[in-house]
């Protein structure tokens, strides 16, 4: 399939630059696919519209301040963490590109440096943070680091605490899963009550799912790969779920690529620690997936792709077109979709 069937126009007024509050008085469209029928209600809603034959599956991944701006000489440098590979020691986006030499030494702060230790083909660094013997680099981020925001919210008024979910708890993410941003404890209390089923799996999304498909054709994208857990806990209750007949809510594309990473041609799902690079576009066959609640997606971005090969790229495209007429707030402080 050519990329530019999922390009569309946009202008920069539909763009949330801020959240909605209380969360969850965000707007929901809701897309039937075998009705092909939309509606619009509020994200409060939702414990009005599932029953007790739902499971809501959650990505709980927590967004570090994964942006460090210091300066060297008087000179402006910004390491952006990307992933973990293993204590102190990250793959990461450096700017200016030239400075971060390999084996280049830098002094970010009187307790840390940095040294740069692979310089690798796409640009990215490998990079050594350099720190007293029993300290761990995360304890000193939310002093060094800035939230990361993606592009379009540059300028907001956002805090850290509106780019995480209520729920977040593994450090990891350095965009949040966006999807999930809509709940409240309020609201899980009242989806709980109503004897709705719930789990929790990791994936610590990565700065590709902002990056659109550079190929002419989607085919030919190389998807990037993000971390990723599912324990066996987890496992066994969706599995249960599943074989009592009840359908599976993924919050948020991070949560789709989780489960179907996880699941088998069989339609059970496995208990998984490891990366993976799936890439869910129109012809993709769903394996685990019942229905899904998720935002409203960049133009030719790889999560346009995923929810076109759920919902039909038709519909989908025919749904953004009328969440425009009906000013819905696109992207990751906007407006939210639920697709069953």
């Amino acid at each position: 399939m050519k990329t530019s069937e999922f390009d569309y126009q946009l202008p920069k007024s539909f763009i949330a630059m801020e959240p909605r509050k209380p969360r969850d008085s965000s707007r929901l469209m809701i897309l039937d696919k075998k009705k092909g029928t939309m509606n619009h209600k509020h994200f409060y809603d939702l414990v009005d519209i599932l029953d007790n034959n739902y499971v809501l599956v959650f990505n709980n991944s927590k967004v570090i301040p994964a942006r460090i701006l210091f300066e060297i000489d008087g000179k402006s440098m910004e390491i952006f963490i990307l992933k973990k590979i293993e204590d102190n020691f990250y793959e990461c986006l450096a700017k200016p590109g030239k400075k971060f030499e390999l084996n280049a030494i830098f002094r970010i702060h009187p307790k840390i440096s940095v040294k740069i230790e692979k310089v690798n083909g796409d640009g990215t660094r490998l990079i050594r943070f350099l720190m007293t013997k029993g300290t761990e680099l995360r304890s000193y981020l939310n002093e060094l680091g800035q939230v990361p925001f993606p592009p379009y919210l540059e300028g907001t008024k956002a805090s850290f605490e509106d780019y995480q979910t209520v729920y977040s708890k593994t450090d990891g993410s350095v965009a949040a899963p966006t999807a999930g941003l809509h709940f409240t404890e309020n609201l899980l209390g009242k989806l709980r009550e109503k004897g709705i089923g719930m789990a929790f799996a990791t994936l610590h999304v990565g700065l590709g799912t902002f990056q659109p498909v550079k190929t002419d054709i989607i085919e030919e994208h190389k998807m990037h790969s993000e971390i990723f857990e599912l324990d066996q806990d987890t496992a066994d209750f969706l599995n249960n779920a599943k074989a009592a007949g009840k359908k599976i809510v993924a919050v948020g594309t991070t949560s789709v690529r989780i489960l179907e990473s996880c699941s088998n041609k069989n339609g059970k799902i496995n208990a998984k620690t490891g990366e993976t690079s799936i890439f869910i576009y129109p012809g993709y066959e769903w394996k685990f997936v019942d229905a899904m609640i998720t935002n409203f997606h960049l133009p030719k971005s790889t999560l346009l792709m995923l929810i076109s090969s759920f919902a039909g790229k038709d519909f989908v495209f025919k749904a953004y077109e009328e969440a425009k007429k009906q000013n819905y707030r696109f992207f990751s402080f906007g407006d939210a979709m639920l697709i069953i």
